[in-house]
């Protein structure tokens, strides 16, 4: 029949390819091909199989011959938090989630399954052993001549603790949360007693760890809080408390977290307070190899120079000639510490004199070391050097916020300080990349 001139052609019905998610797909893969020759995972990979670690292996338990599944080789726990701290993770179980889903994870893996918890157990249960390998591999840059350890620059940077402003507490209160928190223990405990069908045994095997866990935290954060009641108040890390009418300071009780009783509210570069926990790394000056890692609690540098050189010292068996620190490490005491014990010049900046004497002028009490501090940074030379610090300290420090080292996500002084190891071997591992070309 044909079509009057009135009638309008139908509309052509669009085609799509349309997702079918119940078909099976069998894709052979390749493990070996997932990456590029040249991928940093494969860099990472190599830089742990160059490593000594024995250690590690004699730690593992599962041995031939006996019962139990296979352990997982260390290297590729190692590897993988490597990995992540270079790519900016820190959270266990954000790293075992990419082992299913990221090539470059699931390469290091080579098929092995990883969970969050074996990760989590690793990283801070071989603080000790980390500290071993980045003395290792920092003494193996300095016999190569890559870290020459003449200028060492150290700096301290404020990390946000995993703790919360509200979980900061008085001896007073601490001492009610700890009775509520044993009271729920017992009450946990009596349930079971008298029901235990009323839950699952893994259910409440959770309910009781959690809340046993609470009281030791709690119990931990009252004997803080006991330490820091005989401390002055100007002692305790925090904002300035109040003024009693007559002007004076008034006294009041340090406050410590329930949730991480070693962390310390610190002032922040934006003017704020927070918990947070004093990284410091030392870092050599010309290679921006970190060299030396530590941890406090302290919300200021001061006393942080003198245990640094000693701990290079004791890794390289060796000091710095000259330390380049900013003006809160620049201690009167530190000063002379540094040059009579360390046989090391400090070149950090004099505070302003305020009644216009010269800075090279030295003051009454000054020491020998102090006096010459002060000339030294009063000449073009002096000022000179310490510009270095800016080019190295900060850039390390920009880099480390770079890659996630913001917020942490483990609690207490040990398990922090074995993060700041993990991150000191991902940066050294990616600047010995960057001057391998170079050497």
């Amino acid at each position: 029949m044909s079509r009057t001139p009135l009638e309008e052609p139908a509309e052509p019905r669009v085609r799509l390819l349309r997702a079918d998610r119940r078909q099976v797909l069998l894709r052979p893969t390749d493990i070996e091909q997932l990456l590029p020759p040249d991928h940093r995972a494969r860099g990472v990979w190599d830089f742990v199989q160059g490593l000594d670690l024995g250690a590690f292996y004699d730690e593992v338990e599962s041995v031939e011959g006996r019962a139990g599944r296979p352990a997982i080789d260390p290297a590729i726990l190692l590897s993988l938090w490597l990995y992540a701290t270079v790519e900016g993770i820190g959270s266990a179980r954000a790293v075992a989630r990419l082992c299913d889903e990221h090539h470059a994870y699931q390469w290091i893996c080579g098929g092995v399954s990883v969970e969050y918890r074996t990760l989590s157990d690793f990283r801070v249960k071989h603080a000790e052993k980390l500290d071993e390998l980045l003395t290792a591999s920092v003494g193996a840059m300095v016999h190569a001549g890559i870290v020459k350890l003449k200028l060492v620059a150290q700096d301290g940077m404020r990390v946000r603790a995993a703790a919360g402003a509200a979980s900061f507490r008085r001896r007073s209160t601490l001492n009610g949360c700890l009775k509520d928190a044993r009271a729920q223990v017992r009450a946990l405990k009596r349930e079971l007693e008298e029901d235990p069908g009323a839950l699952s045994r893994q259910e409440a095997a959770a309910r009781l760890r959690a809340a046993e866990d609470r009281a030791k935290r709690v119990k931990t954060a009252l004997a803080h809080a006991e330490r820091l009641s005989g401390k002055k108040d100007d002692d305790v890390d925090g904002p300035p408390s109040g003024r009693s009418h007559e002007g004076r300071q008034e006294a009041k009780e340090p406050r410590v977290s329930t949730t991480d009783p070693e962390a310390r509210v610190m002032r922040f570069a934006d003017g704020g307070y927070r918990p947070a926990y004093n990284a410091q790394l030392a870092t050599d000056v010309g290679s921006q190899i970190i060299v030396g890692v530590d941890v406090s609690n302290s919300g200021t540098d001061y006393g942080q120079l003198a245990p640094m050189l000693e701990q290079v010292a004791r890794r390289y068996g060796t000091t710095p000639h000259a330390a380049l620190v900013d003006g809160g490490f620049a201690g009167l005491k530190d000063i002379d510490d540094a040059s009579t014990v360390h046989d090391c010049d400090v070149y950090a900046p004099p505070m302003n004199r305020r009644n216009g004497k010269p800075l090279a002028m030295a003051l009454k009490g000054d020491t020998k070391a102090v006096r010459r501090w002060r000339r030294r940074m009063d000449t073009k030379r002096g000022k000179e050097v310490y510009k270095k610090r800016g080019a190295t300290s900060e850039c390390v420090n920009a880099q480390a916020r770079n890659r996630g080292l913001l917020r942490l996500t483990v609690r207490g002084i040990a398990k922090v300080r074995a993060v700041l190891l993990l991150y000191a071997l991902g940066h050294n591992l990616l600047r010995a990349m960057n001057l391998r070309p170079a050497t």
